[in-house]
């Protein structure tokens, strides 16, 4: 991430920026005095027409510059502080419909993010709206391709039994030698199938979808196979965590495993708001 461009407007030599975490209706505050990156500046929120810009005070040095390229890369500073930009923006999300910001948003000044405001305010006002009501759900899935396997195979071979009883002991290894080889390829029909299945099952239970990359994990025992979002009305999450349950009792034996996190802001379904940032 290049941090030159986290700065929105002319930073004129001034170490003070506003922080921004994201955009929302007013009278949602988290509890008064709660604190923004850090312990030292509280949270506060500058209002525009029936939008509120959710703020906390910080350096820009953090953000831009040399050095905070090398503080992006240090998990040890950058760590608490996206936790604590999630932790705020949940918190406003409790209250009322959200427009979360990227992580190390930060404004040189009040004009900059009046001008932010003048530009997208129909835009974070219609998102706001489309929002309210609704909350993000993660669905990642994992599959233990070693049950997965010996699932398949000791079906297949069961269903061949008979048969291979029949044979010599050498015909029968080379036969259940191939039975294996096809269990794989049998298995792949099998996951293409039902993840398909599933996510068109949850799909009719929620207003938008998302398919993001299912990154590699470094266990080599769980495959990694798939990694949505959902957005979903409130009212249908009950029912929408009922049916990812009833996905993982029926899908058990052949070792998939979906996991479901939420309620999350909706960082994936935000629209990206194109804006003039000048390099510090």
């Amino acid at each position: 991430m290049s941090t030159d461009r986290n700065v929105i407007g002319a930073p004129g030599g001034k170490a003070g920026g506003i922080y921004l975490f994201c955009f929302a209706r007013p009278h949602c505050l988290p509890d008064p005095g709660i604190a923004g990156l850090d312990d030292r500046q509280p949270v506060s929120q500058w209002a525009f027409k029936d939008i509120v810009a959710v703020l906390g005070m910080s350096s820009i040095e953090d953000f831009c510059g040399p050095e905070a390229e090398n503080r992006m890369k240090d998990l040890a500073w950058i760590g608490p502080r996206v936790c604590r930009h999630e932790e705020v923006v949940e918190q406003v999300m409790r209250r009322s419909p959200a427009f979360p910001a990227r992580f190390g948003t930060i404004f040189s000044s009040f004009d900059a993010l009046e001008k932010l405001f003048d530009v997208h305010y129909d835009e974070i006002s219609r998102f706001l709206d489309k929002a309210a009501g609704k909350e993000e759900w993660a669905v990642k899935g994992l599959l233990d391709r070693a049950q997965a396997r010996r699932s398949f195979s000791s079906l297949m071979l069961a269903r061949e039994e008979r048969r291979l009883a029949s044979l010599s002991p050498g015909k029968r290894y080379l036969s259940e030698q191939r039975i294996r080889s096809s269990a794989d390829r049998e298995l792949n029909r099998w996951l293409k199938g039902v993840i398909k299945g599933i996510g068109d099952d949850l799909c009719r239970h929620s207003s938008e979808f998302c398919e993001r990359k299912a990154l590699s994990l470094d266990s080599e025992e769980m495959d990694r196979v798939l990694n949505w979002a959902f957005w979903v009305a409130r009212e249908d999450a009950d029912d929408f965590r009922a049916r990812v349950e009833r996905a993982n009792e029926q899908n058990d034996r052949e070792g998939l495993l979906l996991q479901l996190s939420g309620p999350w802001p909706p960082y994936s379904f935000c629209p990206v708001l194109e804006q003039r940032i000048e390099d510090c």
